[in-house]
């Protein structure tokens, strides 16, 4: 066998989109319960929420993303699903702080882990109108749909992060600030839904929706722009922290041998 056949596996098995699809569909099976209880300010409190995810988020990705060469590429899959384990908590918490968790379901989780990723996977399936979200009931068959169609756009992405398994702690710091960013919009995704109105179609063919209507009066627009302000203000500070540790790799001298 020769060297090149012996790494092959170690490169590509990680990314098999087919994977990822399946990992999607485990993942999003059950809703992870919450221990954080209604608040009377759910906005600063999803903030909070956001914020804390994000910083978990980007530490695991960065560690996961320590290991250089091949082994770092069988880090993939299981970074993923770490970030989606954090991150499908914090929705669930946000839920939770929204008094809104009763409401969150496959569908509602899959659209705030996922519509940022591949917004055109729903486009069945979620349907806005004004202030109100209108989702449709997944069978087994729909849900695979939306599942294969954001691995394939995942696999894309992980092929880019693969990569940077090759630059040690510069491509670390690089995927953390990604997950970093990536939480926060999985988090605006879900505060602007919780803000607002979730209307539930019980039928496959689109019958009428139940409606459920927010606590609150929306104020998801506003909340949106801090939470995007605080993943801006995050993935700037890790630029600044890898252009300079780049600049001081290419700067060292290298070590001369006495004659």
């Amino acid at each position: 066998m020769t060297k090149h056949s012996q790494q092959v596996p170690a490169v590509i098995a990680p990314v098999e989109h087919g994977r990822i699809t399946e990992a999607i569909l485990d993942f999003v099976s059950q809703v992870p319960d919450s221990k954080i209880g209604s608040s009377k300010d759910p906005a600063s409190e999803a903030r909070r929420l956001a914020s804390r995810a994000a910083q978990r988020a980007a530490l695991t990705a960065g560690s996961l993303a320590l290991p250089p060469g091949p082994l770092g590429w069988l880090t993939l899959l299981p970074e993923l699903i770490a970030i989606w384990k954090i991150q499908g908590q914090m929705v669930s918490d946000i839920a939770a702080a929204y008094g809104r968790h009763a409401t969150l379901g496959r569908e509602q989780m899959m659209w705030c882990l996922f519509r940022h990723t591949a917004a055109q996977a729903f486009r069945d399936l979620v349907v806005r109108m004004g202030d109100r979200l209108v989702f449709r009931r997944m069978s087994y068959g729909v849900a695979q749909r939306v599942a294969k169609q954001v691995g394939v756009k995942l696999t894309q992405r992980t092929l880019s992060k693969g990569i940077a398994r090759w630059l040690p702690v510069i491509g670390a710091l690089g995927v953390g600030a990604y997950a970093y960013y990536d939480t926060g919009q999985v988090a605006s995704t879900a505060i602007d839904m919780f803000e607002g109105e979730i209307a539930i179609n019980e039928d496959t063919d689109g019958a009428a929706a139940k409606a459920v209507k927010p606590k609150s009066k929306p104020r998801a627009k506003a909340t949106r722009r801090v939470v995007d302000k605080l993943v801006d203000k995050a993935v700037a500070g890790a630029a600044r922290k890898v252009a300079s540790t780049a600049r001081k790799a290419v700067s060292k001298k290298p070590h001369k041998p006495k004659a």
